[in-house]
């Protein structure tokens, strides 16, 4: 699924394109994808301007004339691909519809916004933009890693006592939005904290170095177009590259970049955690 750093990376590809545009077309091509779409999605859509793009966590926000906002969330396969718009030195132009396309966008310029989901998984909402932050999916929501609201103090209260491992609550989208397995297992790493440590024998300094690591690696990914791993791909259909700069994620057995020591995999809740146990120790610093 993309995190953080993917979805950010689509909304700036996106932007130029989308944001203070008006869509002269809206086309919907299912009635559902994870969860059925608000009626009329296509009707509700044709002939509104976009007047900003936002991400929240990984839902990208298109706040619509008329105190509306579209609510989109790419899920496991979801690409939002542009074309018909010149996206650097190239002109991309729009390519044989395909299969799981299945909402098309086509904004004043003649630029193209096709949401391609080949495993339905991601999601469409329409909701009034003054009660965006009480809708369902944005509820209740950690703040922006990215954002001031996280930092090391709050980092290390909200571990503070608690008996679960410290990865598991940084994916605690409550504790802080927007983490996942690939950026969470780097972050530690570069922390120099287990996977496996209990929330409350992370000592305050070590909350402060984690929550620097989680904002470098996040920037990292970002500056690097997020990571390509199966169906990720930028606005422009371009892959990622931070992946071929993971220090741990993936590379089970191979040498730590920093100690040389091999690199496991754990399980931790059915998700695999990768790290380095001699420079990641279980005890702390």
């Amino acid at each position: 699924m993309p995190e953080l750093p993917e979805v950010e990376t689509v909304r700036r590809g996106l932007e130029p394109v989308l944001a203070g545009r008006r869509i002269v077309h809206a086309e919907v091509r299912r009635p559902d994808l994870r969860w059925p779409f608000p009626p009329r999605l296509a009707e509700r859509l044709t002939g509104r301007r976009v007047d900003a793009l936002r991400r929240r966590s990984k839902y990208l926000l298109a706040d619509l004339d008329g105190a509306e906002t579209l609510i989109l969330h790419l899920g496991m396969s979801g690409r939002l691909l542009v074309s018909g718009a010149p996206l650097g030195a190239f002109h991309h132009a729009h390519p044989v519809p395909e299969k799981h396309d299945h909402v098309v966008l086509d904004l004043e310029g003649g630029a193209r916004i096709t949401f391609n989901d080949a495993r339905r998984f991601g999601a469409i909402d329409l909701a009034p933009t003054p009660a965006l932050e009480a809708h369902r999916l944005l509820a209740g929501l950690g703040p922006e890693p990215l954002g001031n609201g996280f930092d090391g103090s709050y980092l290390a209260a909200r571990l503070a006592g608690r008996r679960t491992p410290v990865k598991a609550v940084l994916g605690d989208q409550r504790v802080v939005a927007g983490l996942g397995n690939i950026y969470l297992s780097e972050a530690l790493w570069r922390a120099r904290i287990s996977p496996l440590r209990l929330a409350r024998d992370v000592t305050p300094a070590e909350a402060e170095a984690l929550a620097a690591a989680v904002r470098a690696v996040l920037l990292d990914a970002i500056a690097a177009g997020g990571s390509s791993l199966r169906d990720y791909r930028r606005a422009d259909g371009e892959l990622g590259y931070f992946q071929h700069s993971f220090a741990v994620y993936d590379r089970e057995g191979q040498p730590c970049p920093r100690c040389g020591g091999p690199i496991v995999r754990s399980v931790q809740s059915g998700r695999s955690s990768f790290w380095c146990p001699a420079c990641q120790p279980r005890a702390g610093w």
